[in-house]
């Protein structure tokens, strides 16, 4: 049975922490916690076997019955019942439902990740920054139905808000690992993959290179692009042809159009 409270003050200890959650990564971090909006970002949460520790519902804005029903998947969800003006306050997004959840952080260490396919298709990114980035390769990553999507060297937390937004949902979807570009390489050539390094030099057109074995794309920073250690490591670099006038793109969109090709092949 879910225990039922009700929070009406602004003040309220409860309230305080799920806004330093919202803020601040060490203190997602020492939680193990992260604060999750949205009907539909939670049901594919759910989706992916993400534990809810507490669900706040305003009445005003959700049917109490839908928030019930959520709340069925563990009787020991805490479910709160909040003011408009307090949902406001700690809500991130403009755009409100009447939804937001304390949800415990899953661990993404690179040695859990279990690879089902004989040639899996993976993607990698080294040492992401933005936010936006790493929520529009996690989109991309599911719009593929890729295997896994691997993270060398994070800077920035998998659980910050702006990645989830961004993501939409998508965080939830993807089967994801992280660990430092020396592990990741060496889990690959363990696996057998083909490393395939987005890059400038000693390059191939995208389109040349068969992707039908065990593949993984693997995309730097718009700025700095990938480091020495996975050029080195590299199947082959491969390039993205462009007729402009500058010489690389956002990062996702890049990762898009190799995974798309890589995709047709395997068609």
């Amino acid at each position: 049975m879910n225990n039922l409270k009700q929070i009406t003050s602004l003040q309220n200890p409860l309230i305080k922490k799920t806004l330093v959650l919202q803020d601040k990564s060490r203190e997602r971090k020492k939680a193990n916690l992260f604060v999750l909006e949205g009907i539909r970002e939670l049901q594919l949460a759910l989706k992916g076997d993400y534990e809810i520790d507490t669900l706040f519902f305003c009445p005003e804005l959700v049917s109490k019955q839908l928030v019930m029903d959520l709340a069925l998947t563990n009787p020991n969800i805490d479910l709160i019942e909040i003011t408009t003006d307090i949902y406001q306050k700690i809500a991130y997004r403009t755009t409100t439902e009447g939804v937001l959840a304390l949800v415990k952080c899953k661990e993404h260490s690179l040695k859990n990740l279990k690879l089902s396919k004989k040639n899996p298709l993976l993607l990698i990114a080294e040492a992401p920054e933005k936010p936006g980035n790493i929520g529009a390769l996690l989109r991309t990553a599911d719009a593929a139905h890729l295997d896994a999507v691997i993270i060398a060297n994070p800077k920035t937390d998998l659980y910050n808000p702006n990645t989830i937004r961004s993501s939409v949902g998508c965080l939830f979807t993807n089967s994801i690992a992280m660990g430092t570009t020396t592990e990741i390489i060496s889990f690959l050539i363990a696996n057998n993959i083909q490393i395939y390094c987005a890059a400038l030099t000693a390059s191939k057109e995208y389109t040349k290179i068969d992707y039908t074995k065990s593949s993984a794309i693997v995309v730097g920073t718009e700025a700095t692009g990938l480091s020495e250690e996975w050029l080195k490591s590299a199947t082959q670099n491969i390039i993205i042809p462009m007729e402009g006038e500058i010489d690389s793109m956002n990062v996702s969109v890049a990762a898009a159009i190799v995974i798309f090709e890589a995709k047709r092949q395997r068609k």
